[in-house]
């Protein structure tokens, strides 16, 4: 009867053709793939000499995409007559089959008032099939943990002790050798809750510096429109801090316009200023505490307290000169490497800060011109060029950060693990792709986020393993752009490798039962509806917990597949474990085409 109720309004004026059976079921909310939703259908219309179904009809494709086999099983294995689910018995699913051992009878109350559609039933406390059905497609039955979607880490501790989702040349849209430069870049990364942009400055006409990929074909776009779209954009799916990572290439005068549109356009959003005014910071300030503000990354002048004191000054037109070495590892040409002040250097420890710098790491020293007005919205994020971990020990400030390129960053992986994590604990480090990948192709972001660096910066346009596994993490946490990192990568005085995890181990036996799939993508090869669909499960994680297993290979049927196998996994460091599930259609036994896949943290895993 509520069924008939619910479509009867649209049957009035007779039978109805596709386009009104497609607005039907999304008016009942209904999820449903167009490839499966148009076989059944078709199906459903040979009966007929007409492009119209009845009302009978519709209830029988209804049912082949919304009652699902394997749901009406666990409905009948709990329900007393089939039907009906009393609030006592849906406790008793609770918490056999979904593991909830804090669930009571007010939980089981809940569910049923939130997802049973059928009036009468509600006010028994009971659930039919179909409140089932809409309980189980929904995000507390997801395989993600519902509590993981919203921000519920400390998010009260140094900037340092976070993930911090980045993006690399994010104004690029395709390949970084003559691809478009688009604001779009900018939107995306920002609605997917990306936390550090990257901007490429260079002089532009009439003082109006243009972002591109410097000596490329990559077309160009204005400054000022890239600030307005972060403007914009900044805090709408993140009230998190945003960083400005400035590649500049400007001339002062140019730095100096880039400097005024900073603070126009952004006004009350740019920080410009060390919260409470302290100067003499020994630690970070934390994501809380900058909530809702931009920073920018770039080289600077001088100290912070010399920022300050020149604030009432006009200084319009002053420019500084500061030492930029020019160390760079064979592949690497990323020029956020930045500038390290050589005055300041002085200052602070007294002598040449290059006498820490292996001889043959010795490298001439360039000069670089920077306008103060930029240099002095540089309060958190001073971009400072890595020399080694020994001399950021004796000479690194708080506020200070490093950018390595990828090669680099793997070398030192190998020789210096203990070092570079025991850095990752004081500095943000980011990484960033080496430049001769001109395809913008992505490196595996899990080998750095392994030894604790917080910015691994990645192409956000180019899809594929990488990028899954960056928006998988960036999940976590209300996919607010920050993730707390372990213990073992916060604490400075941390023993931990990814290669000897030692007393860090914190073991995880998990058992996945691979149940069914439900409207997969068909095969491309596929005339109709159909894919020969195998699964995939992969661990990626510290070495020793990568792992990957595979599931049969079902026949013929992307619809409603069914494996119902059994896979055991012992995870040796849970809180760095990512799980993967891809879905692939087996065209031949060495040619398979890829469906879908699905990644996130293994602490996200929700039970049941």
């Amino acid at each position: 009867t509520w069924f008939w109720n619910l479509i009867q309004n649209d049957f009035r004026t007779g039978n109805i053709d596709f386009e009104g059976c497609m607005r039907l079921f999304e008016k009942m909310n209904i999820s449903f793939d167009e490839d499966h939703f148009k076989h059944i259908f078709k199906k459903t219309l040979d009966k007929h000499t007409e492009d119209v179904i009845s009302m009978d009809d519709f209830r029988a494709i209804y049912r082949a995409l919304v009652h699902r086999p394997e749901y009406e099983d666990l409905f009948k294995s709990y329900s007393t007559d089939g039907k009906i689910l009393p609030d006592g018995q849906l406790l008793k699913f609770l918490v056999k089959e979904q593991f909830q051992t804090e669930a009571d009878e007010t939980t089981a109350l809940e569910i049923i008032m939130k997802h049973e559609p059928i009036d009468e039933v509600r006010k028994k406390r009971q659930m039919s099939f179909e409140g089932f059905v809409r309980y189980m497609n929904s995000e507390e039955c997801s395989i993600f943990k519902i509590q993981h979607k919203a921000v519920y880490q400390d998010m009260t501790q140094p900037l340092c002790d976070y993930y911090i989702s980045s993006s690399h040349n994010t104004y690029l849209i395709a390949d970084q050798l003559k691809g478009p430069s688009h604001l779009w870049g900018y939107t995306s990364a920002l609605l997917k809750g990306c936390r550090c942009l990257e901007i490429d400055c260079w002089d532009g006409n009439n003082n109006e510096p243009i972002v591109y990929h410097g000596h490329t074909l990559t077309s160009r776009i204005p400054f000022r429109s890239v600030i307005h779209v972060i403007d914009k954009y900044a805090f709408m799916s993140s009230a998190y801090p945003l960083v400005l990572s400035l590649e500049n290439h400007c001339s002062p005068k140019q730095q100096e316009a880039m400097a005024d549109c900073l603070k126009s356009v952004l006004g009350e959003k740019l920080l410009s200023l060390p919260l409470g005014g302290d100067v003499n910071m020994t630690r970070l300030p934390s994501p809380e505490a900058l909530k809702f503000k931009v920073l920018i990354k770039n080289k600077k002048v001088g100290t912070i307290e010399e920022s300050l004191m020149r604030m009432d000054d006009d200084y319009h037109g002053e420019v500084e000169e500061i030492s930029d070495s020019d160390t760079r590892s064979d592949d690497d040409s990323d020029d956020t490497v930045p500038a390290r002040g050589s005055r300041t250097s002085f200052k602070r420890k007294g002598g040449d800060p290059r006498t820490s710098i292996p001889p043959h790491k010795r490298t001439k020293m360039k000069k670089v011109k920077i306008a103060l007005a930029l240099s002095d919205l540089v309060i958190y994020t001073k971009s400072q060029t890595f020399v080694s971990f020994e001399h950021s020990l004796q000479h690194q400030q708080c506020y200070e950060n490093n950018s390595i390129g990828e090669a680099a960053a793997r070398k030192l992986a190998k020789t210096s693990v203990k070092e570079f994590i025991s850095h990752t604990t004081r500095f943000i480090t980011r990484i960033y792709p080496k430049g001769s990948r001109m395809s913008s192709s992505n490196y595996n972001p899990h080998d750095f986020w392994n030894i604790g660096c917080q910015m691994v910066a990645l192409n956000f346009q180019t899809r594929g393993l990488p990028m899954e596994l960056q928006d998988g993490k960036f999940l976590d946490n209300g996919a607010c752009g920050y993730v707390l990192k372990p213990e073992f990568l916060r604490d400075c005085n941390t023993s931990f490798t990814p290669r000897n995890v030692g007393g860090y181990s914190k073991p995880m036996s998990l058992t996945i039962r691979l149940i069914s799939g439900h409207q997969l993508p068909p095969s491309s090869l596929s005339k109709t509806n159909k894919a020969d669909p195998m699964v995939q499960i992969e661990i990626y994680g510290v070495p020793e917990d990568q792992t990957r297993k595979k599931s049969s290979v079902v026949r013929s049927n992307a619809l409603c597949p069914k494996w119902n196998e059994t896979f055991n996994f012992t995870i040796q460091v849970p809180e760095l474990a990512m799980i993967r599930f891809c879905v692939e259609d087996e065209i031949s036994l060495v040619n398979k085409e890829f469906l879908g896949q699905y990644t996130l943290p293994v602490m996200c895993l929700n039970t049941g």
